[in-house]
């Protein structure tokens, strides 16, 4: 139970940090919700929650490369959960100079939670991306104990899994040079009922090869919520935790994937040559599925 506990949520502004969001308020806790975005992002997360629940809501505005700006954010939270976004002008642009704004990005964010005397938790959102990418891939079992290669990264220009394993690397550095406790959730490709993947979204850069190694993992967005949820509340969480509900392992799956995207692939696009043949799964998440047993995920 939260006890009224105020946590933030930063970046708010993506799938995950919305749901998140949500799912904090019904379970009780007082929510300052961060952002970069501009325009309407306030009314898209307000809709829908009662009036109880708006009452313990802060919107507020921070910029990760703005050290007084996380600090304003985090003020008086017992907790932070850290999504990264990037800014709305690149939002489908991954590259190396995006690398390297993830990484100035977590370092900012970790060092002020670290300078803030009220937070005893941080909850650091990366990917699956972080974990499976390197050479000779396909001879071992993939979990969270596993890191991207960052040579074999820049080498084959995986910008968001060079990223993401930099970030985290540095967020865990950071936070064991300054006894910060942190707990990271490395997730599959987000996803949600009501929207289709974005054909452009950085996480598909090597869709095909993942699918033939049988790590090709999707979330969905309110169970990530529970997972980032559960990590923060269990006292006996600890490091890495892959999470996903859904690995694409059979033709068929990977038929229905390629239809989700926006806009639809045609037969010779490169969603299309996930339906090669049935896969052996490579990649497991019992660590965060043994953690998640007695979670109760009723809203509060």
């Amino acid at each position: 139970m939260s006890q009224q506990k105020t946590v933030c949520v930063a970046d708010c502004s993506g799938n995950t940090g919305k749901t998140l969001v949500r799912r904090l308020l019904r379970r009780g806790y007082n929510v300052h919700a961060a952002t970069q975005a501009s325009g309407d992002f306030n009314v898209n997360v307000v809709r829908g929650l009662t009036f109880e629940e708006s009452k313990r809501l802060k919107m507020c505005r921070y910029d990760p490369f703005d050290y007084r700006s996380i600090v304003d954010a985090v003020r008086d939270c017992y907790g932070l959960f850290y999504c990264f976004e990037p800014s709305q002008d690149q939002e489908d642009v991954y590259d190396e100079y995006t690398v390297e704004m993830e990484v100035r990005a977590a370092h900012n964010v970790l060092e002020a939670c670290a300078q803030t005397v009220t937070i005893d938790k941080v909850v650091f959102t990366s990917s699956a991306t972080a974990v499976i990418w390197k050479e000779n891939r396909k001879s071992v079992s993939v979990d969270e104990s596993n890191w991207s290669d960052v040579n074999f990264c820049r080498k084959f220009k995986l910008w968001h899994a060079l990223g993401k394993t930099l970030a985290e690397k540095t967020a865990w550095a950071l936070a064991m040079d300054r006894d910060l406790e942190m707990v990271s959730i490395n997730s599959g490709l987000v996803t949600t009922v009501n929207s289709d993947v974005r054909v452009t979204n950085p996480y598909l850069k090597g869709a095909a090869e993942m699918y033939e190694d049988g790590v090709f993992v999707t979330v969905d967005s309110e169970f990530l919520a529970d997972a980032h949820v559960c990590v923060y509340e269990d006292t006996s969480s600890f490091g890495r935790y892959l999470c996903f509900d859904n690995l694409i392992s059979l033709p068929e799956e990977a038929d229905k994937f390629a239809k989700m995207l926006t806009p639809p692939q045609s037969e010779s696009s490169p969603a299309s040559s996930l339906c090669a043949g049935a896969i052996m799964p490579r990649i497991h998440n019992r660590k965060i599925s043994k953690l998640m047993v007695n979670f109760h995920t009723t809203d509060i």
